[in-house]
């Protein structure tokens, strides 16, 4: 162990003998390290899941802990348990309890296309069911400061710092320029950027949600159903939701958006598989249909998520089957392609 996780699980299991830390895959955020540690404990011999912030900038630990109380809470969405947490902490960090099925990437790894449309459909409902979760009492957008609590102590929702969310979003985009490895397409954070305040007007008046903002693959685990769906069927399998550092009460579109891209859309190409049409079927089951003003403000949205490649390019460069400068002569024509959709 280094330095930092020591001093992590020395404040976050203090009278646990640590047996093994092992790294939970590969990570392209630098700021944190999340292990698998494996405790010596006769009586328990139990795997956690610790997540350390490198940089010492706690405020993501505490979002996150905040976050998964309240869904927690509402018992709609699975996720993990919470066993420690401190932002506060030299080394701030936060300690999960192992859950229950496969990540989306493990289980679709093998899987043909119609059961990968089935993860996808689930994974869109578990966000239905997320988005509409405080919908009644969630009346502005901001990032999250805590939790909410009724008058027996129990957690009723998000404490939210309000702003307006333009103002959220173009903090938003700030933050991925800083946490991107590449600045070699820097001025396409500008020229998003623009954008997105020259639209101030379409986006302040979307409704305000509880939104993940992060469903990749690994990021999604998947519960089977129990085999009492009725008519004599299975139920579908449900979706969980790890890794909530960057929850946030924004725009259900833009947790859409994000999400197709991120898991369900190739980054190229057609959607042969109907990956992207099933996780949308998955929202509109769920809750009646997609969020309003959804066509409106995805184009705004496409642009914004194709900064996660202008920041990340070197990291794409290596899974694309191309030279750099083919891939950077396409990097540029489609932020290009999705500004003039805007």
């Amino acid at each position: 162990m280094d330095g930092a996780l020591r001093s992590a699980l020395d404040a976050a299991a203090p009278d646990r003998e640590v047996r093994d830390v092992a790294a939970t895959g590969p990570s392209w955020n630098d700021d944190n390290e999340t292990v698998r540690v494996t405790f010596a404990d006769d009586d328990d011999p139990s795997a956690l899941f610790c997540k350390v912030a490198l940089d010492g900038d706690g405020s993501r630990i505490a979002r996150e802990r905040a976050a998964l109380a309240a869904v927690s809470a509402a018992d709609r969405v699975p996720v993990p348990r919470v066993v420690a947490a401190d932002p506060t902490a030299s080394v701030p960090y936060l300690l999960t309890a192992p859950v229950e099925g496969e990540t989306l990437l493990d289980r679709g790894a093998d899987a043909d296309a119609a059961t990968r449309r089935d993860l996808a459909r689930a994974v869109g409902r578990s966000l239905a069911d997320l988005h509409d979760l405080y919908a009644d009492s969630l009346d502005f957008h901001g990032e999250i400061r805590g939790v909410v609590r009724d008058g027996d102590g129990r957690v009723s929702g998000v404490d939210v710092r309000g702003d307006p969310w333009t103002d959220v979003l173009l903090a938003r985009i700030e933050w991925i320029r800083t946490a991107s490895p590449s600045d070699r397409f820097d001025d396409h954070f500008r020229r998003v950027a623009e954008v997105v305040a020259a639209n101030r007007d379409r986006l302040d008046d979307a409704v305000a949600a509880l939104c993940h903002f992060d469903l990749a693959k690994p990021n999604c685990f998947v519960l089977d159903g129990d085999g009492d769906g009725g008519d004599g069927g299975d139920d579908p399998p449900t979706a969980g939701l790890l890794d909530w550092e960057r929850a946030c009460v924004g725009d259900p579109v833009r947790d859409l958006v994000r999400g197709l891209e991120q898991g369900f859309e190739p980054m190229r190409g057609d959607d042969e598989q109907r990956l992207g049409d099933a996780f949308l079927d998955g929202y509109r089951e769920q809750v009646g249909g997609l969020p309003a003003g959804y066509e409106e403000r995805e184009p705004i949205y496409r642009a914004v998520r194709h900064l996660g490649v202008s920041g990340y390019f070197e990291n794409y460069v290596r899974f694309v089957d191309e030279d750099s400068a083919a891939f950077a002569e396409w990097t540029e024509a489609e932020l290009d392609r999705r500004l003039a959709r805007v």
